[in-house]
């Protein structure tokens, strides 16, 4: 975790592992609305979500 002082005086922390799981979390749940709107199936909504950012990525090239 790394302290940081910004420009108007305030201090704060980073901790990069709560950022990575952030955006993992992120990643899923984007997946599973994409997933669900698109089959309408909450089975594949799962197995999307599981496959995160992947599903995104081919998501996006495919349509």
């Amino acid at each position: 975790m790394r302290e940081n002082e910004f420009e108007d005086g305030r201090r704060g922390s980073f901790n990069a592992g709560s950022a990575a799981k952030a955006g993992i979390s992120f990643g899923s749940a984007l997946a599973m609305v994409i997933s669900y709107t698109t089959w309408r199936s909450v089975g594949w909504a799962i197995f999307h979500g599981l496959l995160s950012w992947v599903y995104v990525v081919y998501f996006i090239l495919r349509y």
